[in-house]
């Protein structure tokens, strides 16, 4: 008899969400190839993460931007239009999917349509901000919390996110400063609900409902597009993003500048306040990702690179508490990558602190070989095939690249093939030298 869910290891809850992936229940597919295919792409995954050798090297390719560009289009015109987004990264994928083996997800196009509603001011995009013709959006570095408020957001932080917070990052939020604390309202609630009868209020509450709408449209189509693209046999892995607790504060609230200077003016109040951020991010993101039967939990890392902080600042400030939403995310049977930004050599030996299978470490600039050395028996390792080289060197200079990347980090398994950062404007054939090295030399097992 099957065991209860809460008395499953997180060794046995991580293999059941793995199994429920290669099963692929609901999924009509195109053929009985199409199904063999999903599973055989599944399978080889699967087994790299469990660290095991598949039948050869995995490759994973983020093809951003580039399918829009193929069929002379771009980012912000995909990005208003879901019926061309679907159009072009359906056509690109029947013409190239083959060749990279591996599914070309507009994940990175956000609804701009949504943020214009929305009136947002973190991140700039193509015709906000940014020239028509940018490939992609751009974060808005600002001092979102200021210095002074770190006993609000403690005291309660949802309080200050609805607000304080909302108003200034959310142009549609800047009457929501009208309200007095939820926590105020005291069973007749004329007085507390007063903001209600505001004309920017009714107007912010009604661009709310439009949004919503609009992201449903966007929603919509991108699960026609996974339904499709599954049937066809490629297996979409459902994936959230999360962040580290001190880059929650570095960068959503308090900015470079500020958390630099709180590092050395009010340390204490840095970590009761990255602690309590840990805590709402491992409620958060267990609730949604059980709601969405999430299996993989990405966690880009900007701050904790080389050269952003010293190692004793990376290990008070940054780790701890990072571990430690990691940890329940894994004791949850999440399988966890961590996107390690920059170079991380001389972090490696101070992170190798996860259970076997649990974390894939994907890499930006990192040394490949010492990563391997010191994380290959216990982590999935990824990454490190420069941009730069992406971009401006030839498909025969990728490849040997790659041949390389195999030789050190692909024996004895527990390897992916894949990127150090973006390929927004990487060549196309660059990217399918990556897939073709893995063919020719990631091999482990004849099938």
């Amino acid at each position: 008899m099957e065991k209860d869910w809460h008395r499953l290891s997180p060794e046995e809850k991580r293999e059941q969400r793995f199994q429920e992936w290669l099963d692929s229940p609901g999924i009509a597919f195109a053929s009985p190839d199409a199904e063999k295919t999903y599973r055989e792409r599944a399978r080889r995954l699967i087994d790299a993460y469990n660290l095991k050798e598949p039948d050869r090297v995995p490759v994973l390719v983020n093809t951003g931007s580039i399918p829009a560009y193929e069929y002379g289009l771009n980012y912000r015109i995909v990005s208003y239009e879901y019926d061309k987004l679907i159009e072009v990264w359906s056509r690109f994928n029947g013409e190239h999917a083959l060749d990279l083996d591996t599914l070309a997800m507009p994940q990175r196009i956000f609804p701009s349509k949504v943020l214009d509603l929305l009136g947002y001011k973190l991140y700039n995009w193509p015709g906000h901000g940014l020239s028509d013709t940018a490939r992609g959006f751009q974060y808005v570095e600002g001092e979102y919390m200021k210095a002074d408020e770190y006993e609000a957001f403690l005291r309660d932080p949802s309080d200050f996110w609805l607000r304080i917070y909302l108003p200034r990052v959310f142009g549609v939020f800047e009457s929501f400063g009208m309200f007095k604390p939820l926590t105020h309202l005291v069973e007749l609630p004329m007085m507390d609900f007063m903001p209600l009868a505001r004309p920017d209020v009714q107007a912010a509450l009604l661009a709310l409902v439009e949004a919503g709408k609009e992201y449903g449209k966007w929603m919509n189509a991108g699960r026609e597009y996974l339904g499709k693209m599954a049937a066809l046999g490629y297996p979409v892995m459902r994936s959230a993003y999360a962040k580290a607790p001190f880059d929650t504060l570095g960068d959503t609230l308090r900015g470079t500048r500020g958390i630099l200077l709180d590092m050395y003016r009010r340390p204490e109040t840095v970590l009761e306040a990255i602690d309590k951020v840990a805590e709402l991010t491992i409620s958060t993101e267990i609730s949604a990702a059980n709601t969405l039967g999430t299996l993989n939990i990405m966690f880009p890392l900007h701050k904790g690179a080389d050269g952003w902080m010293n190692q004793k600042q990376f290990e008070t400030f940054y780790w701890p508490t990072l571990k430690k939403v990691v940890d329940a995310l894994i004791n949850e049977g999440f399988l966890v990558t961590l996107f390690a930004e920059g170079n991380y050599n001389s972090r490696l030996e101070s992170v190798n602190e996860f259970p076997k299978g649990a974390v894939t470490w994907w890499f930006d600039q990192t040394d490949m070989a010492q990563a391997k050395r010191i994380l290959g028996d216990q982590c999935c390792i990824s990454g490190n095939v420069p941009t730069s080289l992406l971009v401006t060197g030839t498909a025969q200079e990728v490849k040997n690249y790659c041949r390389n990347l195999i030789e050190v980090c692909g024996p004895g398994g527990g390897y992916i093939l894949c990127p150090g950062a973006s390929t927004d404007e990487a060549k196309l054939e660059n990217l399918k030298a990556m897939m073709s090295a893995a063919k020719e030399y990631g091999v482990y097992r004849k099938t």
